[in-house]
């Protein structure tokens, strides 16, 4: 109650204040750099600790103090630079710079926390300020697709999306790797590592430029592009959204950008996460909101995406960021004074505004504490996003593959893991995402394959023993989570068809190789090696839930139940010999069940879910046409 009496206050403040927040949330329109009508331009930047603040550039020849801001209220700067010859005073992709004088005689060189675009050269350490107001700006042509009912993520990274030792870029990926989306029968894809990191090797997580679209994969023309294209193949586009924390760097990031720790940040230690090395927001700062909440309807307006997956929001609801933490699902965890509710009522302005504004806007949130009411509605004191990640399947089945033999499976517990999240709140589950791919790590086919996964994926050879477990378990773990595990599904990339290799980005530890920073699609293209037959089991596997849609069923709490039909029949049949199996069943078999009369219906059967699982989905006829379900559950 308190906390939801908080956050209609801090709207209700917000509004007042600035007219509506719709105004206040566009502010990317009057920060930074604005061109007008009359191709003047106006410039205005918050930097409350600075004592004078300068623009300088190719366009002043770097005169350092020719340009000076004039100081306004609440520690904002502004700069009007009239046109010449009516044209812009700054051209496309002209270099730019912002001196800020500090308190203590400092002279510092910083770039806009606004910058739409920001690029590198080859032989420099930092990232430069590049005005982006190209002549002809891109122009969307398709409309957003309808929210899936059933969500299923390919979840990506532009950079490694090409077989190539190199960092593949937006077209690449727009060529190359959506149409293999939209044949795996995904209907969303995560774009990871979009807002502009400095350091490659973050995966995107260490975030120097807020509103500007990574430029080492390309323009923010080509990202525009990737979007549309993905749009017109009815593909949602949900980006990876970093707003628990932001990168150290001070020349091409928000860090000390006014000469203070506290501009953007807490001062002191509490602005610092002790792993990360990174800054760490201060949610209660009208200014750090404005900018926060600006940066969500930046991407959503500019870029139309049409959703987020928020990252680690675990760091954001606690104080202790979860450092040293284990969460038992005890209730106290949750509430208390180690509940950081400044942060707390961000996220629920953030989901308030983006569904308000786009009734269909996915939010997704990154926890592993379990948080009650990450995923209710703000009006019932929750926090607004729609799903939640089950961090805890893919480290129960790493467990089970490391710790228990086969024969030993726990089904019981398995399925108990599964299942077992807060009822009400839509969940999207994985076997394994991109932290399960990482060097250090192994990938499921990894654990299962090992080193016989560079000798013996031919299918022109008999199977070993390893390799036909490891298919066959692959396709196992992927379909009970797919069908158990959630409301929606997520896949890393390359991981459908068991990427043989972890991802390691370059750095000096590898002497700055790309050859594990890339995802080997040509493996999948050469016929007789067997990862494209787990692509087709994953293909076919979201083929079959787009047709019956057990995602978006209801969560079962049965440990059995009884179906009442007369006969049914294979619809995904794991041993297909084009999945890697041995074709050892009939596809067009009709299985006929006993007369075990239940309810008042003849013949019906029982299937116990904690007890042997089948690898078959089955189309049931129903023995009353006026019964279209059938079932004492929904979700088999």
């Amino acid at each position: 109650i308190n906390l939801y009496k908080r956050f209609a206050e801090c709207l209700a403040q917000l509004e007042e204040a600035e007219g509506a927040f719709d105004y206040f949330t566009l502010s990317y329109r009057s920060f930074g750099i604005q061109r007008r009508s009359d191709n003047g331009l106006v410039l205005r930047e918050w930097a409350p600790g600075a004592e004078a603040v300068f623009l300088t550039g190719d366009f002043n020849s770097w005169e350092k103090q020719s340009h000076p801001f004039t100081q306004k209220e609440y520690g904002k700067w502004e700069l009007y630079l009239s046109p010449k010859m009516d044209k812009s005073a700054i051209k496309h992709l002209t270099k730019l710079k912002l001196v800020v004088l500090t308190k203590t005689g400092e002279c510092l060189f910083r770039i806009s926390p606004w910058a739409k675009h920001v690029t590198k050269t080859l032989d420099s350490v930092t990232y430069d300020w590049t005005h982006w107001d190209p002549p002809q700006p891109y122009q969307f042509q398709h409309p957003r697709p309808p929210r899936p009912s059933s969500l299923r993520i390919y979840e990506a990274h532009v950079g490694i999306s090409s077989p190539e030792e190199k960092i593949a870029s937006y077209r690449n990926f727009t060529r190359d790797v959506l149409p293999r989306i939209k044949d795996l029968g995904y209907n969303c894809v995560q774009l990871m590592a979009i807002m502009e990191h400095a350091y490659y090797a973050s995966f995107g997580y260490q975030v120097t430029n807020f509103f500007a679209a990574s430029s080492r994969f390309g323009t923010p023309g080509d990202l525009k592009h990737l979007v549309d294209t993905a749009h017109s193949m009815g593909i949602t586009v949900l980006l990876d959204m970093v707003h628990s924390h932001a990168s150290s760097n001070t020349e091409d990031g928000l860090n000390y950008f006014d000469g203070t720790d506290s501009c953007f940040f807490h001062g002191g230690s509490r602005g610092n996460h002790s792993l990360w090395g990174s800054r760490l927001f201060n949610y209660s700062s009208w200014e750090v909101v404005r900018f926060l909440l600006s940066n969500l309807r930046w991407w959503m307006e500019e870029y139309h995406f049409d959703g987020f997956r928020f990252d680690a929001v675990t760091s954001m609801l606690y104080h202790h960021h979860g450092i040293g933490t284990s969460f038992s699902g005890n209730y106290s965890e949750y509430f208390g004074i180690h509940v950081d509710e400044d942060a707390l009522v961000y996220l629920m302005l953030a989901n308030h505004i983006l569904h308000k504004l786009y009734p269909q806007c996915i939010t997704v949130a990154e926890d592993v504490s379990g948080m009650p009411g990450l995923c209710r509605s703000i009006e019932e004191g929750g926090l607004g996003f729609d799903y939640r990640l089950t961090m805890a399947v893919p480290d129960k089945w790493i467990q089970v593959l490391k710790e228990v033999r086969d024969e030993d499976w726990d089904l019981e517990n398995i399925v108990h893991t599964l299942t077992n999240r807060r009822r009400g709140e839509a969940s999207i589950t994985y076997a394994e995402s991109h932290d399960q791919a990482l060097v250090g790590d192994k990938s499921l086919a990894f654990w299962l394959m090992d080193k016989e996964m560079y000798t013996n994926m031919s299918a022109l050879i008999a199977m070993t023993p390893v390799i036909d477990r490891g298919i066959q378990l692959h396709k196992l773990i992927r379909l009970l989570t797919h069908s158990l595990g959630g409301e929606g599904y997520l896949n890393f990339m390359g991981n459908e068809f068991g990427h043989p290799e972890w991802l390691d980005f370059p750095r000096k530890g590898n002497n700055e190789s790309y050859y594990y920073a890339r995802r080997q699609f040509n493996l999948v293209d050469i016929e007789h090696l067997r990862y494209r037959q787990l692509y087709s089991f994953d293909r076919d596997m979201n083929l079959t839930e787009d047709k019956y849609g057990w995602l978006a069923a209801g969560q079962s709490s049965y440990s059995s139940l009884i179906m009442f039909c007369i006969r049914y029949k294979i619809k995904l049949n794991s041993d297909k010999l084009q999945y890697g199996g041995h074709g050892r069943l009939v596809q067009d078999t009709v299985f006929f069940t006993e007369p075990m009369p239940f309810n008042g219906r003849a013949q019906s059967f029982l299937v116990i879910l904690q007890g042997c699982v089948s690898m078959c989905v089955f189309v049931m006829y129903l023995q009353l046409k006026k019964d279209p379900c059938g079932l004492l559950c929904p979700k088999l």
